[in-house]
């Protein structure tokens, strides 16, 4: 899966209800936070409910890059 937008959010998904409206939602809320635009959120979005279940975790996955405690300090 190719990242189109050349950005990630700091989402870890484990422990994410694994309801695929669930995910996007964090997801959505996550990236806002960060600073991105609706338009780039529809994109991820969009691309993540054209297959199934597994095309929408992969996708929501590449555009997340959980980062720990000391990397968000730097």
């Amino acid at each position: 899966m190719e990242n189109k937008i050349g950005k990630t959010v700091n989402l870890e998904l484990i422990g994410v209800d694994g309801n695929a409206y669930a995910i996007m939602g964090v997801f959505s809320r996550q990236a806002r936070r960060e600073g991105w635009s609706q338009d780039e959120i529809d994109q991820v979005l969009e691309e993540a409910q054209s297959g199934d279940y597994d095309h929408l975790l992969s996708t929501i996955m590449t555009y997340c890059e959980p980062q720990d405690e000391e990397e968000q300090e730097e």
